[in-house]
Formats: C-alpha cells, sequence, structure tokens
C-alpha cells in the first residue's frame, strides 16, 4: 500500500512521470514542460499551430488528475458537442485503451467518464451549450460544478466565448485544488485564448507551439516540408499561414478581406490585350434572390477583369438568354452561377435546353481545399483577393457595379472555424452595405475552379491525335 501511495504521490507532483510509466508515451520537450508546469499552476493555456499534439496533453492531465486526487470533478467543452467528441472526447478513449489501470480503475461512455468504485463522485463529463444559446446560457455550460478538487479544460479555446471563462472562473474560489486548462489556435482577436495571451497574460502559463520550419524550437509533429509549402504558397503574412504554421494571432487589419487602397490600385491598372489573351474567359452570374437585388454576370480573363452587367426582375428564361449572348459573343470558356438555395436552377436549365454547360456552384458547399476553408464562398473570396494583390485589374470606379463590389470586398471580414477561414454571413455584409452583395459574389464566381481555353485544349488535343506531342 505504502508503495502504491508514493506512487501516486510522484505522479501527482510529476505528471511526465505518469505519462511515462502508465501511457507508455514519451512526450515532446514542449509537452514535458506543460505537464510538469500543471501542478504548479492554477491557469495553463496552449496557443498552438495547427497539428502540434495539444489535445494529447489535455488528455494526459486529465487521466493525471482523475487518478491522483481523491474524489476529482472535470468538466470538458469546446466550440461545439461535435468537436468535443471527435477531438478531446476520443483521445481519451484512446489512452484509456492503452493503460491497464485506467481501464481496470475507469469507465468510459460517450458523455462521461467515473471511477467504477465511486461513479457519482468522481468523474469528467462533456459540456456542451446549443447553437442557439445566449450569453447567459453558454456560460451555464460550466455553472454548477463544486468539489475540492476541480479541473476544467476549454479545448479549441480561440473560438470559445467569454461567458464560459468566467462560469470556470468561479469555480476556483472554494475548491482545495483547481486548475484551468486551454488550448487552442490563435483564430479569434478575442475570447479566453486572446486574453490569455495579452491582457490577462500575467496570470497564466502560457506556453506556444509554433511550426516555423527555421524555429529550432518547433514541434516535431508537423513536417517542416509541409510548413514551406504554405509559406511558399500564401506567404508568411497570409492570416492562414500565421495561425496554422505559426501559431500566430492575425493583426486586426487583416481582419478585413482586403484595403480601399488596394482596391483603388486594381480600378487604376490595365493589362494590355496581349498578356492575357491565352487565360480562359470566365463568367461568373449571380442570380438575384428579391426584388430589391440585381442579377449580375461577371467577364474576367487572366487578370483582366471586365465591366459587370446587370439585370433586375429577370426571370429564369429571361436570365438564361442574356447569360447565353454574353457567353456566345464573348466566346466564353466557362460560366459558373450561383446555385445557393436553388435560385439559380431555372436559369441553369433553361441554358442547357440552350445547349450550354454552366456550372452551378453552392455558396455553402464544401472548398477545395477543406482543409482551410470552411465553405466554398470563403475559398472563392479569398482566392479573388489574391488576384487583386498579385495584379488583377478590375473596371475603372466609374463603372457600374464597381463601386459595390469595392465596398463588398473591403467591408466583408473574416474570422475561423478551427483553423479554417470563414468569412463572415452574407446577412450581415448585406447589413452593412445596405444592399445585397451581388456584384461581390458574382465577381468570386469567376473563381470557382481553375478554367482552361478552350481552344487551347482543342489545340493540344489535335497535336496528340496527330502524334505530334
Amino acid at each position: 500500500m505504502k508503495a502504491a501511495a508514493d506512487r501516486l504521490r510522484l505522479w501527482r507532483e510529476k505528471p511526465p512521470a505518469f505519462v511515462r510509466e502508465v501511457l507508455g508515451v514519451t512526450p515532446d520537450a514542449w509537452q514535458d514542460e506543460v505537464l510538469a508546469a500543471f501542478p504548479h499552476h492554477q491557469r495553463l493555456a496552449m496557443k498552438a499551430c495547427k497539428g502540434p499534439g495539444k489535445t494529447a496533453v489535455e488528455a494526459w492531465l486529465a487521466w493525471n488528475f482523475l487518478v491522483t486526487r481523491p474524489h476529482p470533478k472535470i468538466a470538458a467543452i469546446s466550440i461545439s458537442a461535435d468537436n468535443l467528441a471527435d477531438n478531446l472526447w476520443a483521445e481519451m478513449a484512446k489512452w484509456r485503451q492503452r493503460a491497464p489501470l485506467l481501464q481496470a480503475a475507469f469507465e468510459w461512455t460517450r458523455g462521461r467518464i467515473f471511477a467504477r468504485d465511486f461513479p457519482e463522485t468522481w468523474w469528467m463529463s462533456a459540456r456542451a451549450w446549443a447553437r442557439s444559446a445566449d450569453r447567459r446560457q453558454q456560460g451555464e455550460a460550466l455553472a454548477g460544478l463544486h468539489a475540492d478538487y476541480v479541473l476544467f479544460i476549454l479545448d479549441e479555446s480561440g473560438g470559445i466565448p467569454d461567458a464560459v471563462m468566467a462560469s470556470a472562473e468561479a469555480a476556483l474560489s472554494s475548491c482545495v485544488e483547481g486548475h484551468i486548462l486551454q488550448a487552442g489556435n490563435p483564430t479569434h482577436l478575442e475570447g479566453p485564448l486572446w486574453r490569455a495571451c495579452t491582457s490577462e497574460r500575467a496570470l497564466w502559463h502560457l506556453t506556444e507551439i509554433t511550426a516555423d520550419p527555421d524555429d529550432p524550437r518547433r514541434t516535431p509533429r508537423v513536417k517542416a516540408e509541409w510548413a514551406r509549402e504554405q509559406i511558399r504558397k500564401y506567404g508568411r503574412d497570409n492570416p492562414w499561414v500565421l495561425v496554422n504554421v505559426f501559431g500566430r494571432f492575425p493583426p486586426g487589419s487583416l481582419n478585413a478581406l482586403i484595403g480601399p487602397d488596394e482596391i483603388a490600385d486594381a480600378m487604376e491598372r490595365r493589362h494590355e490585350p496581349a498578356s492575357y489573351g491565352e487565360a480562359a474567359r470566365v463568367l461568373g452570374v449571380d442570380v438575384a434572390r428579391f426584388g430589391d437585388d440585381a442579377s449580375v454576370i461577371f467577364p474576367r480573363q487572366g487578370l483582366q477583369a471586365f465591366a459587370p452587367i446587370r439585370f433586375r426582375n429577370l426571370d429564369g428564361p429571361q436570365g438564361a438568354g442574356a447569360v447565353a449572348r454574353t457567353w456566345t459573343d464573348w466566346q466564353a470558356d466557362a460560366c459558373f452561377i450561383d446555385d445557393t438555395g436553388g435560385f439559380g436552377a431555372a436559369w441553369i436549365d433553361n441554358l442547357r435546353l440552350l445547349n450550354h454547360r454552366p456550372i452551378g456552384v453552392g455558396f455553402a458547399a464544401s472548398a477545395s481545399d477543406a482543409a482551410k476553408f470552411a465553405n466554398k464562398r470563403s475559398e472563392m473570396y479569398f482566392a479573388a483577393v489574391e488576384w487583386i494583390k498579385a495584379g488583377g485589374a478590375l473596371p475603372s470606379r466609374d463603372t457600374p457595379g464597381v463601386a459595390e463590389l469595392a465596398a463588398a470586398l473591403t467591408q466583408t471580414t473574416y474570422g475561423f472555424r478551427g483553423d479554417q477561414l470563414l468569412l463572415e454571413p452574407k446577412e450581415q455584409v448585406k447589413a452593412k452595405l445596405g444592399h445585397s452583395p451581388d456584384d461581390a459574389d458574382a465577381f468570386a464566381l469567376t473563381f470557382a475552379q481553375p478554367v482552361l481555353r478552350e481552344r487551347a485544349r482543342a489545340f493540344d488535343f489535335s497535336r496528340l491525335r496527330r502524334g505530334i506531342v
């Protein structure tokens, strides 16, 4: 008995020993530092890049607390119930399966882990709030937890509301030993992780984890070549790279898609036809949903965008006819039509009757690069902005619809869902603008998919048929 008590005391004082002896794993250097700091700090925060193993640390410390404290209570929460189930709760199950001691002493269910001998007083629970919850209801997700030994774990805390943290803080006032452990990607310039890194920095033991390929302290769990590829592809100052590679908060000024000066420069640029003549000709079509909205056809070829064509109060056959005329006259190579909610279905169907092959695009559909973007709308808008920054030329400022395009691009902001870039809802953009961002939507649709020039495809295929290539 004394030997067992001594072992528990060692594991309580030195969690790295518990992880090695009970779970049979050797932590990374930064993980060892967090484990060692846990007994000495009430508040621990991990600000991390993508994929360094922070969820594993949360699970290791949760198991350590369950094993080494008498009748503890642990509450775990994340940005959503699904996220908690798929990440931290699954991680808890994984380590239990690897440790005979944990299997013998604890039962695991989908919402609760408890000691077999004391199921009512010795446990860890999964907490969540409803999607429709207001601030008070969010805060109640962690309310009412009282015990001598208490641990709160906030997974993906970059997106968790402040009200949730307030409930956890309140429980620390009356316990013998209490801890708050939070970890997340630095995706929001507000919330518990942001405050732990800024205004409340003195209260927290903060660990910063990076995948920077040039930093000798980088996490070894993220491939250095992958990190270099992201930096080469998007640039070191890209918000997605800042968050997911460097583990840094994006600057507040980058919360807007693009600045007005960059838009103004793009309106002044003009490219000679010889510089873009071999590029594909693409049409983006936004279909009006309501009477005060405009239907817009936006043409773009390579780095040159042309004047949008705007209509009001067109039905399916009329809209399809307008698109067909532009398509034929301009000899376009592809046409992407907003089919979100089925509003563009009539235009698409009628265009097919006219022997055209339009491509419907759902703005809420999955992005081609789903690891980076939360939906297709976000992906297209960011591609449009990158095009402008790479030298794209917009129509002149006095062109009808271009002022509306500029306003929408400069006033649309983004955030993160987990580690995916996500534009603010279209309804919020419309409320700020006072009108629907129809021109911006049509322009963004020209970036829905890569397009090859029809003439170039025919030329290549004919060469292949003749055996020249």
